[in-house]
């Protein structure tokens, strides 16, 4: 199955605390939000991943913000099931490539579409979907390049992800909703839960 298939939003989760990363798969899983993305913007986001490996068996767990051949490698051997990029350059793309894992590579232009579906990379990262034109810019996409498909991803909430998920060339929004800051601090799992509840019955 497609990562962009495997529910309709993928928490964007920024980790500062690793002792967070366990109970807040688990939160996200229990939900209906399998796919995770822990964004590399932290120091403790590889450990974060390894630990959601190990001990979260239902949790697709991917890594974002990856920026380089380093990133990929630290990523893939903590366990991360995918990869994304904020965008793609001709080095990354050739190792996200050499990874073994299914990824989704940044594109923010009709241009940089195009160039990577002439490599047969079909399935891209639109971001940052709402600074880059959002719904609009999307749905004129649709028309020249139908048999590519986007995670937008992007100051996307939860009143505008169903706009997003009505595209034909949308199969999921990544949200960074989903994991508010004040819930993570007080660790209200339960809160994050019926969030990610909430998300996954988005269509």
């Amino acid at each position: 199955m497609s990562l962009l298939d495997l529910a309709p939003v993928i928490p964007v989760v920024v980790i500062d605390d690793v002792e967070t990363a366990v109970p807040l798969a688990r939160a996200l899983v229990s939900g209906g939000l399998p796919a995770i993305e822990v964004t590399l913007r932290t120091a403790v986001a590889t450990e974060a991943i390894r630990r959601i490996a190990d001990q979260v068996p239902d949790a697709v767990i991917g890594a974002g913000t990856v920026r380089n051949s380093r990133d990929i490698a630290a990523s893939v051997e903590a366990g991360a099931r995918f990869l994304v990029s904020p965008g793609t350059t001709q080095a990354l793309i050739e190792a996200l490539d050499a990874s073994g894992v299914p990824y989704l590579p940044g594109a923010a232009t009709a241009s940089e579409v195009m160039a990577l579906a002439e490599r047969g990379v079909k399935e891209l990262k639109f971001f940052p979907a709402e600074a880059a034109g959002g719904v609009a810019y999307l749905k004129s996409l649709a028309g020249p390049l139908p048999d590519v498909r986007f995670c937008p991803t992007g100051g996307i909430k939860p009143a505008t992800a169903p706009e997003y998920l009505a595209l034909p060339n949308v199969g999921c929004v990544g949200g960074t909703w989903l994991t508010p800051a004040d819930a993570l601090a007080t660790g209200d799992w339960a809160r994050i839960e019926k969030l990610a509840s909430e998300a996954a019955a988005l269509r």
